[in-house]
């Protein structure tokens, strides 16, 4: 599992970056690419839009590294929650155009379809940043479908650490429909598409 970069790295980068060095987009962008286009890619379910936000999200990086603010949070999760907020843009514009186009469908429908989209989004990102003990508790109970008596010996831990693992990981995992997402508005709040 993916895990967040040291924070003194994280200052760095966002030095580097605002000073303009090309090396440090590139470094940036081998190490995020592939959580950012998966993020935008479970959004919009479209390998060109998610191409377009990846483009999006490191132009903004590149032109914007002052808007990180490490105390904030880790570089990643800016960038996680950069591209969630851009996806979100994306697909309301994409469903609205398709709402004008066609006049099929309601606001209530159209912001629930994002709503879920952005906390699958949350949820991957979760999981991808799940520490591995966590992670392979999980996947032990609801992959291979083993008790935690049985996941417990899998992992060579006791069943009250198997147990607490499991429900960690589920604790995370369920911020993804309980947090709200940048981007996102709850249906039926009177907003125009």
């Amino acid at each position: 599992m993916a895990k967040d970069t040291p924070p003194r790295w994280d200052r760095r980068m966002q030095q580097r970056l605002a000073r303009g060095e090309a090396a440090a987009l590139g470094e940036l962008y081998d190490r995020f690419a592939s959580l950012v286009h998966g993020l935008a890619q479970r959004v919009l379910d479209d390998d060109e839009a998610a191409d377009r936000v990846t483009r999006e999200v490191f132009g903004h990086v590149w032109e914007h590294p002052d808007t990180y603010d490490p105390k904030q949070g880790s570089l990643r999760a800016w960038v996680a929650k950069l591209t969630r907020r851009t996806a979100v843009r994306h697909l309301r514009q994409a469903e609205a155009k398709a709402y004008e186009a066609t006049g099929e469908g309601t606001e209530e429908e159209l912001e629930g379809k994002i709503l879920q989209a952005a906390a699958a989004a949350r949820a991957d990102y979760i999981m991808r940043s799940m520490p591995a003990p966590l992670w392979n508790a999980l996947e032990l109970a609801y992959v291979q479908r083993r008790n935690y008596r049985q996941a417990a010996e899998d992992l060579g831990v006791t069943e009250d650490e198997a147990r607490r693992r499991l429900r960690l990981g589920l604790q995370l995992l369920s911020t993804a429909n309980t947090r709200a997402v940048d981007g996102a508005r709850p249906p039926g709040n009177g907003h125009p598409l």
